[in-house]
């Protein structure tokens, strides 16, 4: 009996022991991780609450703050977890070779979306156009209608639905119609030589001078540009709001075509002077 016990005891004893090592080997490092991994949550927190004001300080768009914001807090998380398994003796190579070589396999099976999605992120970010706004990219011209994370949908003036992908577009030349409030109209009119040229010069300079719609500053400029084979052309420059610009073109080409039927101003169209000539052998035949 007395046996039984001692070598109870003394397993006991045995059983305290190797816990008290064991404590002693992984109770700190345990400790620290868990330290650590509620250090770093509070941080990550805090990082990804910064990024949400920085964003929202910039006007960046709700879906890409949101979807960014995300991104950060997954991919901190991530990287929090790996230091926290090492710091408990967790082997983790082999875990981030195998993550980085399904990330490497992902990134070559969607290339093409992922370059649409940076370049998503790229138009988002630096904002080359907004909603609303009138641009000319890819051979297309159209009002933007939304900007999605990989593509751009643009609505044509003739009513289609155009999408283009924001990779190709981000990396294209973008012109935006609609950035600056005013624009620059240009025309070009051709007069017969034998007109007088003061006349169409006073004629033109009033009939931009009657239209409200064009600025006085800048002053429209009225200047003969050009002698073409059948015609002096003048060129006509005015600066208008951005929404007058084609209401304004079209009035005036209407107003140009009255007011020179009116004054006797010829607008001439090309022409050629064909000569026949006949040789002597068929003259004398005749």
């Amino acid at each position: 009996m007395e046996g039984d016990i001692a070598s109870l005891t003394e397993g006991t004893l045995d059983m305290a022991e190797t816990a008290i090592d064991v404590g002693m080997e992984y109770g700190p490092p345990l400790l620290l991780a868990i330290l650590t991994l509620i250090i770093g949550l509070w941080v990550i927190n805090r990082i990804v609450a910064l990024m949400a004001r920085g964003m929202e300080a910039r006007k960046v768009e709700a879906t890409l703050s949101g979807f960014l914001r995300n991104l950060a807090s997954i991919g901190l998380k991530v990287l929090l977890l790996l230091s926290v398994a090492g710091m408990v003796g967790i082997e983790t190579t082999s875990f981030v070779a195998v993550l980085a070589a399904a990330g490497f396999a992902v990134g070559l099976a969607l290339q093409g979306s992922l370059g649409n999605f940076a370049g998503g992120v790229l138009i988002l970010l630096f904002r080359p156009f907004k909603v609303g706004e009138v641009i000319e990219a890819q051979g297309v011209l159209g009002t933007v209608r939304e900007i999605q994370i990989f593509n751009t949908i643009l609505k044509t003036f003739d009513n289609r639905t155009i999408i283009v992908p924001n990779g190709s577009l981000s990396n294209g030349i973008i012109t935006n119609m609609s950035r600056e409030d005013n624009r620059r109209v240009e025309w070009t009119f051709g007069v017969s030589y034998d007109d007088d040229i003061r006349k169409v010069k006073d004629t033109l300079e009033e009939l931009l001078t009657q239209d409200e719609r064009i600025l006085g500053d800048p002053a429209p400029t009225v200047v003969l540009s050009e002698f073409a084979d059948s015609s002096v052309n003048f060129m006509v420059r005015a600066w208008v709001n951005a929404g007058d610009l084609w209401p304004v073109f079209w009035d005036l080409n209407e107003r140009v075509k009255q007011a020179f039927d009116e004054r006797e101003i010829s607008i001439p169209f090309p022409q050629r002077d064909v000569h026949l000539y006949q040789n002597q052998s068929e003259a004398s035949s005749n």
